[in-house]
């Protein structure tokens, strides 16, 4: 066997072996310390597993258990998108469009990308040329009040010989005349604006007051206000039998062609439901406030600063179309009440958010300028319960049958009558009256008179709507003639 293989089995030294007698003390030492060390963590990781209470245990420090390690992997917060560059300037031309350049100015600005797209500075600057040609309107005593009651859909219907066609025919309006009235407005340089950019409240040094507002406009437009009365859908309407009692009516396929309530659409906006002459329900424009908005929405330049119209109910069928008189409880049940209430609240705070001033138009819709001061409080009182309850508080009243508390001359604290509406919360009155203006700056309030463009106006007075349209053009050639021009109250 050579060398080589000879040490490969060569057994261990016995000398290399020997050496560990040197080192047995510092290994010992070592494996002492070791333990110790063990000992000590597991002691420590025992007195905190001991305070750190398990999800069920309710008797930790605010019942928190933490986690050592995440249960799922750490991820980027997520966040909505926020509109693009394309999104942002449609907006601000809208709203510029409406005469309200600050707001579109200040959108713009606002925006992250604003110091470095051309695009967004240059609009700016034709922002600011823009609102720099507005003229200051000075004839504020002078502006137009305009007003109408439900629309008819389907003239068939509203005009088939019932005992409530001449009512329609006297006091309502078409949809395709409202149609026509708003294009014809439109290219005569009419704008729509709200009673609070007509007049408003400010205190000052002097105290408080109320004073024309500051409305500025292209040369060449001139603003209105509009309103529509009892947007309520009334059982006559578009159902069979009176829910002046105490029994809700709902709509059915005898309706008299018109839309039977008021609900949000798909896109967020108010909109009608209508129910045809077969039952099918459908939702669209079927009056006044859809139409209109549809009609913003293509000529937002016809809204200042976002203005809508003024809406009147009463209280003693619901409101928008939603059965909401307190005494329909107890034929509805709770549960199907409770659901009408919740749902025109909805409607109401939609209304609101898109700019629609809702108004009282009374509880009961009594003319009062014939009743007692007794009653007007008595009335008053209950349409606060019965109906700010769910369209919130509101500081416009629409006089029902448009029969003021006074004469022309101005409210005073001798008239009971103001009083009790005033301490109610209305600042705003309004009455009708054929004239093409009528507007008082009260000192603490404001009043004016509006004009009615039904069929009474259209047929028995057409010379009086000469500066808004042309009647022949507008006029509905499905109404009967001749159009009452007394009877058929409705």
């Amino acid at each position: 066997m050579g060398k080589y293989e000879r040490e490969q089995h060569r057994a261990p030294r016995r000398r290399r072996r020997n050496k560990w007698h040197y080192y047995i003390p510092t290994v010992i030492l070592l494996v002492v310390a070791l333990v110790c060390v063990v000992t000590i963590g597991w002691t420590i990781a025992s007195v905190l597993k001991s305070q750190d209470p398990s999800p069920n245990d309710e008797s930790g420090p605010n019942n928190i258990t933490i986690n050592t390690q995440p249960t799922t992997e750490a991820t980027e917060p997520s966040t909505e998108p926020g509109p693009s560059l394309d999104e942002l300037l449609a907006e601000a031309d809208f709203i510029a469009a409406g005469y309200d350049y600050d707001t579109a100015i200040s959108m713009l600005k606002a925006s992250p990308e604003f110091s470095t797209d051309n695009e967004l500075g240059a609009r700016v600057e034709q922002y600011t040329n823009a609102k720099s040609k507005l003229i200051k309107y000075t004839a504020m005593d002078t502006v137009t009040h305009i007003f109408f009651h439900s629309l008819i859909v389907d003239t068939d219907r509203a005009f088939d010989g019932d005992v409530d066609q001449d009512g329609y025919n006297m006091y309502m309006t078409t949809v395709d005349e409202f149609k026509a009235i708003l294009q014809q407005m439109y290219d005569r340089g009419f704008v729509l604006i709200s009673p609070y950019h007509l007049a408003h409240e400010v205190t000052d040094d002097n105290g408080t007051r109320f004073t024309y507002g500051d409305i500025r406009l292209p040369a060449g437009k001139t603003p209105f206000l509009m309103s529509q009365d009892d947007l309520n859908y009334y059982s006559y309407m578009i159902g069979t039998g009176s829910g002046k009692n105490e029994t809700p009516i709902f709509v059915d396929e005898n309706n008299d062609g018109f839309a039977h309530k008021i609900v949000i659409g798909e896109d967020g906006y108010p909109t009608c439901e209508y129910m045809d002459a077969n039952g099918n329900i459908t939702t669209g424009d079927y009056d006044l406030v859809p139409v209109l908005e549809s009609f913003i929405q293509e000529h937002p330049d016809f809204s200042y600063h976002g203005a809508r119209a003024i809406l009147g109910m009463t209280g003693y069928e619901g409101v928008f179309g939603y059965r909401t008189k307190p005494s329909y409880e107890a034929a509805m049940g709770s549960e199907a009440y409770a659901a009408e209430v919740q749902a025109a609240k909805e409607v109401a705070q939609c209304l609101k958010d898109h700019g629609w001033i809702l108004a009282s138009h009374s509880y009961g819709h009594p003319a009062y300028g014939n009743i007692s001061a007794d009653r007007v409080a008595a009335d008053s009182e209950k349409w606060t319960n019965t109906v700010a309850s769910i369209i919130g508080k509101t500081d416009v009243i629409l006089y029902p049958h448009g029969s003021d508390i006074h004469n022309w001359r101005k409210y005073t604290t001798d008239n009971e009558k103001f009083v009790t509406l005033y301490n109610d919360g209305y600042r705003y009155f309004f009455n009708v009256d054929g004239n093409q203006y009528w507007n008082q700056l009260g000192e603490n309030y404001f009043r004016g008179g509006r004009r009615n463009l039904d069929g009474i106006r259209m047929y028995h007075n057409p010379d009086k709507l000469t500066d808004l349209f042309d009647v022949d053009t507008v006029f509905d050639k499905a109404r009967p003639l001749p159009v009452p021009s007394t009877g058929g109250g409705m």
